[in-house]
């Protein structure tokens, strides 16, 4: 009886990481999204983030967000400590850029939730490691329902976050992909599907000129 040949041991090819972004209008799933890659890809970094708002219950500086002064925000993005940063309901939120720019070199991937403005500011200033996903709900009338079963909001709230919305939504063109998140499950199979195809970019994997140097090629 032939026995099977074992697989053979392939080493990892050195690469550069990449940079994911999800945005999507309050409501569509983007943070859900985010966070399942996240339980599911050990090797995905997370970026901590920059607030001016203040802690909540259990929260602590440095693990759930670097909490600061809105002088010191304002701070750190003049002087380009920020790859990206918004106000938000009159809330400072940022990105520090050396810990992203030191996990990409490393080869280590990043995830980020992040609205269509921090989008364009992740992507200008790092064009080549952006790989960009808009998230959208299946439609009004069901985001609408997602942000009323929250029952943590008003009806003028609501309807000010729709109208957020629909503002978000418009700028859904300036993405590489887009996906209807109407089952939740398919919609974390599909962004991980972008993930990975990200993952593969020739330009992306470094090493790879001397494995195919390795075939004689």
């Amino acid at each position: 009886m032939t026995r099977p040949h074992p697989a053979p041991t392939v080493a990892p090819i050195a690469r550069r990481g990449v940079c994911l972004v999800i945005s999507a209008p309050s409501g569509a799933g983007k943070s859900t999204i985010a966070n399942a890659l996240r339980a599911s890809e050990p090797a995905l970094t997370h970026s901590i983030s920059v607030t001016t708002r203040k802690p909540r219950p259990g929260e602590r500086d440095g693990v759930h967000y670097h909490f600061r002064e809105m002088s010191e925000f304002e701070r750190m993005a003049e002087g380009g400590e920020l790859l990206e940063w918004a106000t938000v309901f009159g809330r400072g939120y940022g990105t520090p850029r050396q810990p992203v720019e030191d996990a990409l070199a490393a080869g280590r991937d990043m995830v980020f939730d992040i609205d269509w403005q921090g989008h364009r500011l992740i992507r200008a200033a790092l064009p080549q490691d952006v790989v960009s996903l808009f998230v959208l709900p299946p439609s009004l009338a069901e985001l609408e329902r997602r942000l009323c079963s929250r029952a943590a909001d008003d009806p003028e709230e609501i309807a000010r976050r729709m109208q957020a919305a629909r503002d978000e939504i418009s700028h859904w063109a300036e993405f590489d992909h887009v996906i209807v998140n109407a089952e939740l499950d398919t919609a974390i199979g599909q962004a991980r599907a972008v993930l990975n195809a990200a993952r593969l970019i020739t330009r992306r994997q470094t090493g790879l000129a001397d494995v195919v140097a390795g075939f004689g090629a």
